[in-house]
């Protein structure tokens, strides 16, 4: 370890910035190391490293372990995408911090590693295998596990779920947030014991409602509609924050005419220029093209003469639209084309 950060800093490894955590590297590193990794910089990349470099605090040992931790954690993640191993790694962290404290953190790192990548294995396997694995587990469990599947592959799954657990599965997975690390070695662990552990790629947890929308998108209309009235009597605004996510403003570009027709009917001049301000031009022609030329030119020129709006105000407009639309929907005025209806 470099004498120069032996002894101790206030500032804690969780208020570093990543600029300083990187220069932290490199001098834990040493200089054959970090002269070779600057080279992949760029020339005000490396001078703001080499500043950084310069004026970091001094750290205690606490703080250089978190670093190497978080290194090794990606360096890990990078070579099992690559097909590769620990091995180099290993060798990287025994020049730095010596064969005894690599070993330690390599240790800590590759258990995380394993339970992680049981998520891996059952990615690959069938959906009625899933069921049968996840089936007794609690609905928080279960959702986590779909949230790493693919939407088409989560539908199939918890429509082979018992009914009144597809419901709180969905519940779960429109308010599961990003999970940590802890969390899902923990059912890494638990699963693992039923199908046997499996070294694979690293993974991303996603979750949350857009993934329990794209789920549910895929899955046929009686068995969506029966999950979200059910969903709707206890969590009205979740379902609305589902729906929204289930078909967006872009996905108006593939209604017919005639029910952009009826849509359109409802919104104002004002409101679409805003909604359409910053819209793709296939959206703008299918809506503009559903009124008439008249009106079409009324709200060409209103999007001309739109003063500085935000962001927002855009998202505001867009979604009122889409509120109109479920409205239409729910009265059997239109129907709306997408996911497998």
């Amino acid at each position: 370890m470099p004498p120069d950060l032996q002894r101790g800093t206030t500032q804690g490894f969780e208020g570093m910035t990543h600029l300083q955590r990187l220069a932290a590297l490199l001098i834990l590193l040493g200089e054959d190391s970090a002269s070779i990794l600057l080279k992949y910089f760029d020339d005000n990349e490396r001078e703001l490293i080499s500043a950084e470099m310069a004026n970091l605090p001094l750290m205690n040992l606490e703080q250089q372990t978190a670093v190497l931790k978080e290194f090794t954690e990606m360096a890990l993640q990078a070579n099992a995408a690559l097909g590769g191993s620990v091995e180099y790694t290993k060798a990287v962290l025994e020049k730095s911090v010596g064969m005894f404290k690599a070993a330690e953190i390599i240790g800590r790192v590759s258990t995380r590693r394993t339970s992680v990548a049981t998520m891996q294995q059952i990615i690959d396997m069938e959906p009625l295998a899933i069921v049968n694995l996840i089936k007794e587990e609690q609905p928080q469990t279960i959702a986590l596990v779909i949230s790493y599947l693919s939407a088409q592959k989560g539908a199939e799954v918890l429509l082979n779920l018992a009914e009144h657990l597809s419901e709180q599965v969905v519940e779960r997975l429109a308010t599961l947030s990003s999970t940590p690390i802890e969390v899902v070695e923990t059912v890494g662990e638990v699963l693992s014991k039923k199908i046997g552990p499996k070294i694979s790629r690293a993974l991303n947890q996603t979750g949350g409602v857009k993934s329990a929308a794209a789920v549910l998108n895929v899955m046929d209309k009686t068995h969506r509609q029966n999950i979200l009235n059910k969903l709707d009597e206890r969590t009205p605004e979740l379902v609305r924050s589902i729906r929204m996510k289930m078909f967006t403003f872009d996905d108006l570009a593939v209604l017919d005419s005639k029910a952009l027709q009826k849509i359109l009917r409802e919104v104002d001049a004002s409101r679409l220029a805003i909604a359409l301000s910053a819209a793709n031009e296939n959206l703008r022609g299918a809506l503009l093209g559903a009124i008439s030329k008249r009106a079409a030119d009324t709200v060409t020129d209103e999007i001309s003469n739109l003063g500085r709006i935000t962001l927002r105000e855009i998202e505001q407009s867009q979604d009122s639209i889409i509120d109109i639309v479920r409205k239409l929907e729910a009265e059997g005025e239109i129907s709306l084309d997408v996911g497998g209806q």
